[in-house]
């Protein structure tokens, strides 16, 4: 999925797949095979031997192994921006020797972008309130001096039927500057939709920094002046969200639209069965919604969230 993002969105991406599986785990089974963490490294000095590892930033992505996640830093040594996928809703799905592996790459990362599970792993601190959130951001950018941090998918205390984002980019003097975003919850399961957040937050982001003159900057981080809410992280954020909530709002109406007209046919069938035909109902509709990822309309708005 963030490959087909990237690319629609105008990024040259060279794609190095750590899995080969016939589809994504939330269908609960697959066929396949893992790419192993000497394989990753070949396919990169091969990039490199051939002068094709001029690239601005690496995005990682689903990693199932610690050893395939030390092979990634390597190449994060290069190029910088974490996304620790682990797990979400309080399961893991990698194996646990994955969360310290990445935990250890941490200090190379220019951004990360956690779901609220994720973040809770690499802070040690439960996130259940405000406060606790702003502490998981104090504890990520001081420990490993990240400069970027965006913590996805969380249920906040007071805000029933909504979902917020928190991001901070740290000043100089390694505070943060927090901002958060709430969009309207819809009520269905996707997967796959921090693959499309991350991709499209390295677009955005890359914009949004070119637009502020941040290119040339260390890590692209704004001078202490700009505000949190005007920070290049959080326009982008906005959009990146903008994007998503149109995409799933037809996604979902596509899906209750293709369940309707199956429904006396699962009522008969074993819970695998419906699962396995509503997890394919829901397959995100990327390629039929390429215009609310190219051009967004602006419906979502940062807010400063006080550190």
């Amino acid at each position: 999925m963030a490959v087909f993002v990237m690319q629609s969105l105008g990024c040259e991406v060279a794609a190095l797949n750590t899995v080969q599986f016939s589809n994504h785990t939330g269908y609960r089974q697959f066929k396949g095979s893992k790419t192993s963490a000497k394989e990753i490294s070949d396919i990169y000095e091969g990039l490199k031997e051939n002068f094709l590892d001029d690239f601005d930033v690496m995005l990682s992505g689903y990693i199932p192994g610690a050893e395939a996640v030390k092979a990634v830093g390597k190449i994060a040594e290069d190029l910088r921006l974490l996304d620790p996928v682990m797990g979400d809703e309080g399961k893991l799905y990698v194996n646990e020797d994955v969360v310290p592996a990445y935990k250890g790459l941490l200090r190379m990362a220019d951004m990360i972008l956690p779901n609220q599970f994720e973040a809770e792993l690499l802070s040690g601190v439960k996130v259940d309130s405000i406060d606790a959130l702003r502490s998981v951001i104090m504890i990520l950018h001081a420990k490993y001096h990240i400069p970027h941090i965006v913590v996805t998918s969380l249920s906040l205390p007071g805000n029933p039927g909504t979902l917020a984002v928190v991001g901070s980019t740290t000043r100089s003097d390694g505070s943060p500057r927090l901002f958060k975003v709430d969009i309207p919850t819809i009520d269905c399961f996707f997967s796959g939709t921090g693959d499309m957040f991350a991709a499209l937050t390295v677009v955005r982001f890359r914009e949004a920094a070119a637009t502020g003159g941040l290119c040339g900057t260390k890590a692209w981080v704004s001078g202490d002046e700009v505000e949190a809410v005007r920070l290049p992280l959080a326009k982008a954020v906005e959009r990146v969200l903008a994007s998503m909530h149109a995409v799933l709002v037809k996604t979902k109406e596509a899906r209750d639209k293709q369940l309707s007209g199956i429904e006396g046919v699962l009522a008969g069938k074993s819970k695998k069965v419906q699962h396995l035909r509503t997890t394919k109902a829901t397959e995100v509709q990327l390629v039929r919604n390429l215009q609310a990822l190219r051009e967004p309309k602006a419906e979502f708005f940062a807010q400063v969230l006080e550190g």
